[in-house]
């Protein structure tokens, strides 16, 4: 089958590579569509996975094709998301019901072959079951829109709060939409790119600006989510947190990123700073929603390109152009 391959630092190829074949407790998926993602980037770079070559792809979704000797839940034919998330079951993390911590973390796409690819093997636990009315293509959006549940999970966001979110790609669109089905009082964005702030206009946002000075808000704002990884966004950002406000690490940075924190403000102002790490029992929530429309598709996949143009869809997400960039087998 064709696949792209990660295969060293800084290269990307589309090759011929086995065809997968299932566990006893796995299906193979023939892939429809598989997102790019910042994390690819980032195994790009020599980050993440543990080692090269790999085959990317952890937002995908498929129709099952084949099914191992103990599976009895899905039949081939099923149109399927799936989650990519590996987790052990046994260590501290994962006996606690923080999987997403989890000691051995892994993840398709990530630590094993992905889906971008013709197909994927996945465990019959991660997929779930697509209805009639969803496009398969459309579905690759659900592992997404499952980390932003968990980000909402994380902030506990309470109704009436003034929310700032930093970046209008893909995660902060989707952090925008579900800010405003929380019950924020305002949801106002910034982002640097003018062309990506006319998408966050088109889905309703209350303000935007390429600097959040731009923005008549002098007392700061409850919820400021950091959705780019950027430094310097998140350094503006934890200055824009109002007094008992809580500043949520939701974008991806580099391993070498670092930012400048104020102690005595934090312990003075009573701040939260916190995280949101990828998945965690959010990915059949993510898919309930998506199913109900909460997201529109057509806007938030800007290109559906051919997977043997793998390694030009991450040069043009590397540039920041358009806003879900998608695969298609």
């Amino acid at each position: 089958m064709k696949a792209a391959v990660i295969e060293s630092v800084g290269r990307a190829v589309v090759a011929e590579v086995p065809d997968p074949a299932p566990g006893p407790r796995q299906v193979v998926v023939e892939v429809a569509a598989c997102g790019l993602c910042g994390t690819d980037l980032h195994i790009l770079q020599g980050e993440f996975a543990p080692s090269l070559p790999i085959v990317p792809g952890h937002e995908f979704a498929g129709e099952v094709v084949g099914l191992g000797s103990e599976v009895t839940e899905l039949a081939v034919g099923d149109r399927v998301a799936v989650d990519p998330s590996l987790y052990c079951h046994e260590c501290r993390y994962c006996r606690t019901g923080r999987n997403n911590l989890c000691e051995r973390w892994a993840a398709i796409g990530v630590t094993t072959a992905g889906g971008a690819a013709q197909y994927a093997v996945a465990p019959v636990a991660n997929c779930v079951r697509l209805p009639d009315h969803v496009r398969t293509q459309d579905a690759a959006l659900i592992e997404p829109l499952s980390c932003a549940v968990r980000g909402y999970d994380v902030l506990r966001s309470r109704l009436g709060a003034r929310v700032l979110i930093y970046g209008s790609g893909t995660m902060g669109l989707m952090m925008l939409e579900l800010a405003k089905r929380t019950g924020a009082a305002s949801v106002d964005v910034v982002d640097v790119n003018p062309q990506r702030l006319a998408s966050a206009r088109r889905l309703g946002v209350s303000a935007c600006a390429e600097n959040a000075d731009e923005l008549d808000r002098p007392q700061g704002w409850d919820l400021v989510v950091d959705a780019t990884g950027n430094a310097a966004a998140i350094q503006d950002g934890l200055d824009r947190v109002a007094k008992a406000g809580t500043f949520l690490q939701f974008g991806v940075a580099d391993y070498a990123t670092r930012v400048s924190i104020d102690p005595y403000r934090i312990y003075n102002q009573e701040i939260t700073i916190t995280g949101s790490m990828a998945v965690l029992h959010s990915f059949e929530r993510a898919a309930d929603l998506f199913a109900t429309g909460v997201l529109d598709p057509d806007l938030f996949i800007s290109d559906r390109l051919p997977l043997t143009s793998y390694p030009e869809a991450l040069e043009q997400f590397a540039a920041g152009v358009g806003r879900k960039i998608v695969v298609v087998p």
